[in-house]
């Protein structure tokens, strides 16, 4: 289980228990924190010597003239400060490494979270909003870590201390002081009301945000397409006028606090100066006692500004905290049963037996699918748009569980078997290839990561990728750009093809490995892949013909159900839907 992922089934608000969360990443360190903590408090005492040793100063040197006493005392205060200084820098500087180790683990976390999620999450979500937990709201956290821990220790021990001091040096100019705290409590009680609610909706506008961003700019090319320039920008304001309000009125209260703490200062200042002078010239207390307590007024009043700050830096952090834990409380994909084995020396027997699933609950997409495929045979699966052809598909890579039935590859049922080495042996080749911005050679590599250099360049051979990478400036080590710009979309198939050859899966899965490409890079790529799919069991999913009919065996789906199975002259001898399909043209039904 990750540091801080604590099971609970408290809600996302729930600012107690996601701030114990916090303090599980933080304890990682405990003995480093102990050590801050330690300096925390020397720098207290430090801060609160400092006025009682000006009392000391003016009452017992000053008012007397003994100039001879003060000097000693003098260089004793400026050691006090020196120290208070040196202390600091050092709680400072460890505690911005702490801060730093515990973002580092909750990011690691959350990242590697995001790979034991099921796929249906990811479906759910936008790419934009889960990148703003990784980034902006991780961010929020350390930033208030790095500022606020050590605040908010240094300003309850001040606190503390200060009171203590206050009252022994004068219990009734105390009482006095403390006439200020119910007018502070009620203030910030109607201030902390509003700005929480203002720091969650700035977050989660934030995501929001991110992900319209995101899903615009990747989907460039659609927008301009399709002309809705105007309509994208319409979105994007309306979202940023989203975030603008939610900031704009979070700031706007949280601004008020140092107003209310400068008020209630000053004030306080009033009370101190005029009671304190009263009392002096009753002789009640020295003019050291006084300016001693103005000092620890003002330390009264200043830590309880920082807390107050403070919360509102909290308020923020907690909301971007939450936003991580309600992630990392997802539910992970579903584990592998104990007894699973893995897959190996596969020959490629594939069978559906009444397989019925539903990616909503009531709502079947496949119904009774049953259908077997042979070692070696390839098998095409066509039918209208929403017939279920690619959820076929998913179901064979367990990135859904089915509802009824059973799946078997070799005999053995796929729930039976691990999920890595069942998908360590099949390959994908599908319409929208991913390439990283790495070299040629590292892409293909990515198909088999500890392929030797010869092998990643025998794979680009068979797929017939070989010629054109050649004729590139760096050829194998030509760099591309992100999402393989810089060459065509048939080049980037062939790569796609070849990082499948590389990994030499007993079972192919090609989806829509043509659509979208000219007749003679089809023909190219058709050559490769033809060369790809000798000896192992494929999956097709297809609307060109071409593709279709050198298939062992074609089904096709309609509703979720299939409705004729066989080779494509047997399927045209039926006069069934499957000639419908090929007479109007299998394109214009997929």
């Amino acid at each position: 289980m990750p540091r801080g992922h604590l099971k609970s089934k408290k809600r996302p608000d729930d600012i107690k228990g996601t701030m114990k969360r916090i303090w599980s990443y933080l304890s990682v360190k405990k003995g480093l924190l102990s050590l801050v903590l330690l300096l925390v408090l020397m720098s207290s005492v430090f801060g609160l010597l400092g006025p009682y040793l000006t009392s000391v100063a003016i009452d017992d040197y000053l008012v007397k003239g003994d100039l001879n006493g003060l000097l000693p005392l003098l260089f004793v205060l400026i050691g006090i400060y020196f120290l208070q200084s040196i202390v600091t820098y050092l709680q400072n500087f460890w505690m911005i490494g702490i801060a730093q180790k515990t973002v580092l683990y909750m990011r690691k976390d959350l990242f590697h979270h995001f790979q034991r999620l099921p796929i249906p999450y990811f479906d759910k979500k936008t790419h934009g909003e889960l990148m703003s937990r990784l980034t902006n709201d991780i961010e929020n956290v350390s930033k208030t870590l790095n500022s606020s821990v050590i605040q908010i220790f240094s300003s309850v021990l001040t606190l503390i201390g200060t009171v203590a001091i206050m009252i022994w040096l004068s219990p009734l100019l105390t009482l006095i002081t403390f006439t200020i705290i119910p007018l502070m409590f009620l203030g910030m009680k109607w201030i902390t009301k509003r700005t929480g609610y203002y720091f969650k909706e700035q977050q989660r506008n934030l995501g929001t945000l991110n992900g319209v961003i995101e899903e615009t700019i990747s989907g460039q090319q659609i927008v301009k397409t399709f002309s809705q320039e105007e309509r994208v920008k319409k979105q994007f304001a309306k979202e940023s006028e989203e975030l603008r309000k939610s900031g704009f009125w979070a700031l706007t209260y949280s601004g008020f606090i140092p107003k209310l703490m400068n008020v209630l200062n000053n004030l306080s200042f009033v009370l101190i100066a005029a009671a304190g002078g009263w009392l002096a010239l009753e002789g009640l207390v020295t003019i050291g006692v006084i300016v001693a307590f103005i000092q620890y007024s003002r330390q009264f009043t200043r830590p309880l500004n920082d807390l107050a700050n403070q919360f509102n830096t909290i308020l923020s952090a907690v909301a971007g905290a939450e936003r991580v834990f309600v992630v990392l409380d997802e539910k992970e994909e579903q584990r592998d049963r104990n007894d699973a084995t893995v897959l190996t020396d596969v020959v490629g027997h594939v069978s559906f037996r009444g397989v019925s699933f539903g990616y909503e609950k009531d709502q079947d997409t496949l119904k009774g699918i049953t259908f077997s495929a042979q070692p070696g045979e390839s098998v095409a699966i066509v039918g209208p748009t929403g017939a279920g052809k690619t959820t076929i598909v998913n179901l064979l890579m367990r990135f859904y569980e089915i509802d009824e039935g059973t799946i078997e590859i070799d005999g053995k049922e796929i729930t039976s078997i691990t999920r890595d080495s069942l998908r360590g042996n099949m390959g994908f080749v599908l319409q929208d290839t991913l390439l990283f911005e790495e070299s040629i050679l590292e892409n293909i590599r990515y198909g088999r990561l500890e392929a030797t250099d010869e092998e990643v360049r025998n794979a680009a051979r068979i797929a017939n990728a070989h010629s054109f990478i050649s004729k590139l400036p760096n050829g194998y080590h030509t760099v591309l750009k992100q999402d393989g710009g810089g060459i065509s979309h048939g080049q980037r198939q062939l790569l796609s093809i070849a990082r499948a050859v590389l990994a030499d899966p007993a079972i192919l899965i090609l989806d829509e490995a043509t659509s979208s490409i000219d007749t003679r890079t089809e023909i190219q790529i058709q050559r490769a892949l033809w060369k790809l799919m000798e000896g192992r069991t494929s999956f097709v999913i297809a609307h060109r013909l071409n593709t279709i009919q050198r298939a062992d065996q074609i089904l096709v789906l309609h509703q979720g159900e299939i409705l004729e199975k066989g080779s494509h002259e047997e399927l045209l001898k039926k006069d069934g839907f499957y000639k419908e399909m090929v007479i109007s043209g299998i394109q214009e039904n997929a």
